[in-house]
This record gives C-alpha cells, sequence and structure tokens, in this order.
C-alpha cells in the first residue's frame, strides 16, 4: 500500500514532505541524499519500493524530502544546521523519541550532528558510502568536473552524474536516474547545496557518536575513497566497517547482502520470542542507610524525584512500567525486547547515580503471568534475584537476555559466572553489561 505523504513544518518554518510505513520496533529514519531526493518517485521505482516493504517488514520506516528538494519547499538555507532542524521536525510531527537512522552518501554529516546533539534519541547509526567532511566526495577530480557542468548544461550534468553513480554500463538505470534528479532539485539548489557540502567538516564530532554504528562502503568508489569510511570507524567508538566489491554508490547489484547486513545490525535481539518477557528490577541500593543519613522525609522526596524519572526513562525505551506492583523503593517494569531493556535498564542507573541515589539493576527474560497491571512468575523472580546480587549502579543480566542481545545490544558482557538464586531450582548464569568503551 502507497504510504500517504504527509507534512511537517521545521522551527525556521520550511515544510518538509514524508511518509512513515509500518509499525513496531526502533523506528529507521532513511535520510534523504541531499540534494537529491524525491518522496513519491523513490516509491514508484520498483527497486526502491521492495527494498522498503522489506524493511518495513519489522519496523516503521520513514523517508522525507530535505528541505529545497522534491515536494519539500525549494527556498531554503542549505546550512547544515537547517538539515538537521528537517530531521527535527518529521520526529517531532510523528511524535518519536528513539530512532534508528540510515545515512545514504551525502546525508552523512546530518546524522552526525543530529546523533552528536542528541545522543538520546538514537539507538543505532548506519552508513552507507558516506562521509564525515565534504572534502572527501568533492576534492576529486570527477567530482569537480561534474560540478562544472551544472552551469554550463544541467541535462548533461544529471545523465554524466548518473552514470557516474550507476557505472557507465548502466544504460536505462542511469538515464532513469538522470531524470529523477531533474525532478528532485534544480540547477540553483544543487550549486548553492554542493557550495555548503564543501566546507563541511564534522569530523571533530565523530567520538561523541555512542550508540553503535555500523559504516558500509564500496571499496572501489573514485570520488569516495575507502579511506572516508575508514576515518568514521576509526573514530566512533563501538562502529563496525564492512566494505562491498563494487564501484557504484547504488546498492542494487548486491541489496540482499547489504540488506542482510544492516537488519542484522538493527534486528538481533530486538523482538524476543513470542511469549517471552523481558523483566527489569530497579531498587535503591542501601536504602535504610540512605534514610538514616538523609532523614526520611528528604529521602522520600528524592527516592519520589528519582521514581518519576526512571518511569520516563522506561516508557522512552518502549517498557512498561508495573503500576501496581509494590516495590518499596524500587521500580518493576516488562518489555518486549532484551536489547531495549539492556539500554533502559543502562540508562536508569545513570538517572540513578545523578541523583545520588544508585541502583541495583537486574534483568531477566521468561514467561510472565499477567493479572490486571501486575506481573507475576518464576522469571519475575529470578530478575528480582539478579538485581539483588548487583553492586550498586551496576547491571547484571541472566544468560538468557544476554544471549538474546549480544549481537546487537552495542554492549560488552564479563561473566560472573553460575550463581544460587534463592527459591530457584538450579543455579542461573549471571553477566555484567558494560557499556562499550568502558
Amino acid at each position: 500500500m502507497e504510504p500517504r505523504i504527509q507534512y511537517a513544518k521545521t522551527s525556521d518554518g520550511v515544510s518538509i514532505a514524508y511518509w512513515a510505513l509500518g509499525s513496531g520496533g526502533t523506528p529507521l529514519v532513511l535520510l534523504p541524499w541531499i540534494p537529491f531526493n524525491h518522496v513519491q518517485l523513490n516509491w514508484e521505482n520498483l527497486e526502491n519500493r521492495q527494498l522498503y516493504e522489506r524493511l518495513s517488514a519489522r519496523r516503521q520506516i520513514i523517508n522525507y524530502d530535505g528541505r529545497g528538494t522534491g515536494l519539500s519547499d525549494r527556498e531554503a538555507n542549505f546550512a547544515l544546521d537547517s538539515h538537521v532542524l528537517d530531521l527535527e521536525a518529521v520526529l517531532d510531527k510523528l511524535g518519536i523519541l528513539k530512532v534508528d537512522l540510515w545515512a545514504f552518501l551525502t546525508s552523512g554529516p546530518v546524522a552526525i550532528s543530529y546523533v552528536a546533539a542528541h545522543p538520546e534519541h538514537v539507538s543505532h547509526l548506519v552508513f552507507w558510502c558516506s562521509f564525515s567532511r565534504g572534502s572527501d566526495l568533492l576534492a576529486s577530480r570527477q567530482s569537480q568536473g561534474l560540478v562544472g557542468l551544472i552551469d554550463k548544461d544541467w541535462q548533461l550534468f544529471t545523465e554524466t552524474a548518473a552514470s557516474v553513480i550507476f557505472g557507465w554500463s548502466a544504460g536505462e538505470p542511469a538515464r532513469q536516474f538522470a531524470r529523477y534528479m531533474r525532478e528532485s532539485a534544480t540547477p540553483e539548489m544543487v550549486r548553492a547545496s554542493l557550495a555548503v557540502l564543501a566546507e563541511l567538516d564534522v569530523s571533530e564530532l565523530l567520538p561523541k557518536i555512542r550508540c553503535p554504528s555500523l559504516v558500509l562502503h564500496r571499496r572501489h568508489i573514485e570520488y569516495l575513497g575507502l579511506d572516508a569510511a575508514k576515518l568514521l570507524a576509526s573514530r566512533i567508538p563501538d562502529a563496525r566497517l564492512v566494505a562491498f566489491d563494487g564501484d557504484s554508490t547504488q546498492m542494487s547489484s548486491d541489496t540482499d547482502a547489504i540488506l542482510t547486513a544492516v537488519e542484522g545490525f538493527l534486528g538481533g535481539g530486538e523482538d524476543l520470542p513470542t511469549g517471552m518477557t523481558a523483566i527489569l528490577f530497579a531498587d535503591i541500593a542501601d536504602s535504610t542507610g540512605l534514610t538514616e543519613r538523609l532523614g526520611d522525609a528528604a529521602f522520600r522526596a528524592k527516592a519520589r524525584d528519582l521514581d518519576g524519572a526512571l518511569r520516563t526513562t522506561i516508557r522512552e525505551h518502549a517498557g512498561t512500567a508495573i503500576e501496581g506492583k509494590l516495590l518499596g523503593d524500587g521500580v518493576l517494569a516488562v518489555f518486549t525486547s532484551a536489547r531495549r531493556a539492556i539500554e533502559a535498564a543502562l540508562a536508569c542507573g545513570r538517572a540513578g547515580d545523578d541523583a545520588a541515589l544508585p541502583l541495583h539493576l537486574g534483568l531477566h527474560a521468561g514467561d510472565v503471568i499477567r493479572e490486571d497491571n501486575n506481573v507475576n512468575g518464576g522469571a519475575v523472580n529470578i530478575a528480582a534475584r539478579i538485581s539483588g546480587l548487583s553492586k550498586a549502579g551496576e547491571v547484571l543480566v541472566s544468560e538468557t537476555v544476554r544471549s538474546l542481545a549480544r549481537t546487537s545490544a552495542g554492549v560488552r558482557f564479563e561473566d560472573r559466572g553460575e550463581q544460587a538464586l534463592k527459591g530457584v531450582g538450579e543455579p542461573v548464569r549471571v553477566w555484567a553489561v558494560r557499556e562499550a568503551g568502558a
């Protein structure tokens, strides 16, 4: 079914065209190629549509036209900060708090800037044939020769650029893409956009990116060498580089291999098997001692504030805090994703540290019994016991949780061995979670 094109208004008054397709999982934003994108023509292209349908089978995907392109307002400021406003406007309109981002070619600097400014809003980051410095793309003789054609012959520019992008033997696909480029933008917009791009360098922001990142690139692109991808992968903590053969930025020759890599990176551990629930226990460490030091009234006030912060954090990570469970100084929450549960536990730990009320945090996954707004069952008991084993501020998980999320959570796991848990017949293997780079 063709997605409905809608509009979001940026904070500087630009109307941005977008569509959203599918549901479930962490939404994936397909960032537009600047300065060429057209959300309606993207969908009408058969290969693109097949890609969108595959990606949207398990998650919501979002595509939008950046300012100055496609169906968005054509008169616009092309500064990098303005492109970030486009992304913010679409996410605000959809009410999305956490996303995965996939940056294509020239949208890499936009993704980098957004993640550096809003690390709490991005779960995973993917790059396809992208870069952090505009010079990586525009300094080559091939690129400079192409740019010189914009003012001389617009049609020749688009047809030559399409042949370079697709490969000189592409024939009709290249001609179709040239027509797409002419529909997406005007010569004036392309010239203005490339002038800004030539001066861009966001490489100093790369160490600030803390989400797991996947850098995908072609080995033999003349106008955008593999060094651009190596720079991304070497400076972003917890980044992985995967290089594919070929000299085209198009994915049509090996779409399945590329999507398999992306889906494995984004999707592993996303959804728990049917019937399973991830359970998080968060409990204030040494609440008795804190009460004695702070006084009962002061401690209760701080604990109430922390409780509200924890419940907000849980909601932001697609979890549900159980309202009906009496936990004293703790919070119980459930998730349908092992990865999201781990991310929530780490965020809760940081909230506890910030409030000077460090937490014991434990995670397990299994079947639960839901009654009204309570959950019960052996899995809940195991999660509570694991929480009791953790040091203040530490997240411990069961082997079940680790096995579900070990390829997708972007963290390290330290083996704490098998532990005997009160009320549990057999020992449970427990792992401590360590954030990447810690």
